[in-house]
Parts: C-alpha cells; structure tokens; sequence
C-alpha cells in the first residue's frame, strides 16, 4: 500500500497533492466546453503549480486564443517555444496562428525566414511554411502601403493639437476621437503629450489604454506626478486587472463585503479611480495593507464617520506610519483624478 502523499508547502502557501491535475483536467474540460474564462482561471492556476508542464500551457494558451486573449496567448506561445516547451513545430504553428490573427505578418516573414536560414524545417513542411511565408510578405506589403496611403489622403488628421488645446474638455474629445482611428499617424504628437509635464494625468491614461488596445509595442516615455518612467504599452496590465489595485481590492473585501458591502462598494470605487489616474506607475508604499487601511480610513471619514488610525492600523497589521504614507498619496491623487470639465 503506497503511503499517503503529503501536502506541500511553498512560501506558506499548502499545495495539496494531485491539485495541479485536477486544476489542469477541469481547466482542459471547460476549454472543450468554449467556457474559455473558467479555462484561463482554472489553467493560470494549475500554471502557478507546474510552470512548465505543456499540457497546462498549451491549454492556456488556446483559451486566450479563443477568448480573443491574442497578446496574451502570443507571449506564451513564444515563452514556450524559447523555452523549448511542447513539440517545437506544434508550438511554432500555433505561434504563426496567433500572429495572422494579430495581422503581425511582418514578425511572420522574420520567424519563418529564421527557421529556412537555420535549415530546421523538415522537408514534408517545407511548401506548408512557404506558402504562409508568401502570403505573410504580401499581407505586410499591403499592410504598409495601406498605411501610407491612409496618412497622405487624410494629412489634417495627423494633428490633434493636444498641447495646444487648453479646455481640457476639448483634449478628451480629441482623444476620445482616436478610439475607432489607427493610432500610429499620430505618434508624435502622443509621444510629446505622454512626456510634458502639462498633461492631464487623466487623459494620459486614456491614451495608453488606447495604445495598449491598439498593440502599440514600442517603448515610449510617460510623465506623471514629478516621475518618469518608460514603457511598452502591450506589456502592460489591463487598468481593470492591475495586479496591485486587485489585491488591495481583494483585502478590503476580505474585511467589510460581508460586514459593510455598501462601505466596501464604496471603497472599491476609490481604489478604481486612484489606480486609473496613477496608471501605469506603481505607488508607494508597496504594502497592499497600508493602501487598504488607508482607504477605509478615507472612506469612513468621507461618510462622515470617526475613523482612528490606531484601530484601523490593528485591524489591517499595518504601522500607522505606511497608512499615513498612503493616505496622503490618495488625497493627493483625489484631488486631479478627474478633469474638472
């Protein structure tokens, strides 16, 4: 008789035994079943057990695929074939699927073309890769001249006049125009508005989401609040799924959703407006504990309660100093969080 298997126990987290498979096979079942988001939550799961376990990745995989999850599911197909993860020309199939969803056929030819210079490709796949390599050079050249094309028969669209526009009314509608627009004509002018000082830290914001939207993936300077700092606008989180902001909101639900639910409502509401401005800037300090217990501090207080920092700061088993440090941080931040239009 085999003995019992004993729980895990990483980073104080308990892995209990078999626990990845059976994350793995109801995350496989709910893929075959199109539930692709109970797939993805189920797989990210088993992937945080067995990082390289290529069931599990190539499950997750195609469900961001079909979940229209496409950046995602690029980067991990990529991540797997650099690391050799899965049966390579699978892999590379499934990356090439991807791509041509993304119209990335320029990073199609540059794959392709590398596996023919290294002579990897097996001589039954030879006219298979071809052919996606022609019509990807095709697709690129339209790609461009397209591009071309739309930049010299509409050349006033190229200016949006955004640190020109003072009425920060007009900036919004200017930007908010760009949503349905191809982005990149307007690089410079974006570029220059990300880096000023002047500009809104709110419709920052709505610029890099739209970049982000838009898989903009060069790296690009964003000012705000006296920082600096550079960023590629596809490798960014969602503003819905900050990881940070998710955690603190995960706390603070952990303590009021049941005791308080409109106050943590109400909590929750704060936390999303201050992440959207500060967006994609991380806060200080790092305790998500201090920025929760900062936050039911000023929420309290806003509702006309008596908040005390000593009790809060027990509750949370956070120092009052950090809850001070974020409670000044939020003020500060409630202050501009939204144009005053």
């Amino acid at each position: 008789m085999k003995k019992r298997e004993r729980a895990k126990r990483k980073d104080n987290i308990i892995f209990l035994p078999g626990l990845e498979k059976r994350l793995t096979d109801k995350g496989l079942e709910s893929l075959q079943n199109k539930r692709y988001q109970e797939a993805i939550s189920l797989l990210e799961e088993a992937k945080a057990h067995d990082p390289e376990n290529s069931d599990i990745l190539i499950g997750l995989v195609l469900a961001y695929f079909e979940a229209g999850a496409y950046i995602k599911a690029k980067d991990l197909a990529n991540e797997m074939l650099l690391k050799g993860i899965g049966e390579y020309f699978h892999m590379v199939d499934l990356y090439l699927t991807i791509l041509i969803q993304l119209h990335e056929y320029q990073e199609i030819v540059s794959t392709i073309e590398a596996l023919f210079d290294e002579k990897e490709i097996p001589p039954d796949r030879h006219d298979h890769f071809l052919t996606i390599l022609q019509f990807s050079k095709r697709m690129a050249d339209n790609s461009q001249q397209e591009l071309m094309e739309e930049v010299k028969k509409e050349p006033h669209l190229k200016e949006l006049k955004l640190t020109s526009l003072k009425n920060l009314n007009e900036q919004m509608l200017a930007i908010s125009s760009l949503a349905e627009k191809n982005i990149r004509p307007y690089m410079d002018e974006i570029k220059e508005y990300l880096n000023s000082e002047s500009g809104h830290p709110f419709l920052k914001t709505m610029l890099l989401t739209l970049l982000k939207e838009q898989e903009y993936d060069k790296k690009i300077e964003v000012k705000k609040f006296n920082e600096e700092l550079g960023i590629v606008p596809t490798e960014l989180p969602d503003i819905q799924t900050q990881p940070r902001m998710k955690e603190i909101e995960k706390i603070l639900e952990a303590n009021l959703e049941n005791s308080d639910p409109v106050l943590f409502e109400n909590m929750k509401g704060m936390v999303e407006r201050i992440f959207f401005i500060s967006y994609p800037f991380e806060l200080k300090p790092e305790a998500a504990t201090a920025w929760a217990a900062a936050f039911h501090l000023l929420v309290l207080d806003y509702l006309g309660g008596e908040p005390d920092v000593d009790n809060v700061s027990e509750e949370y088993e956070i120092s009052t100093e950090m809850i001070e440090q974020a409670l000044a941080k939020i003020r500060e931040l409630e202050e501009i969080s939204y144009p005053n239009i």
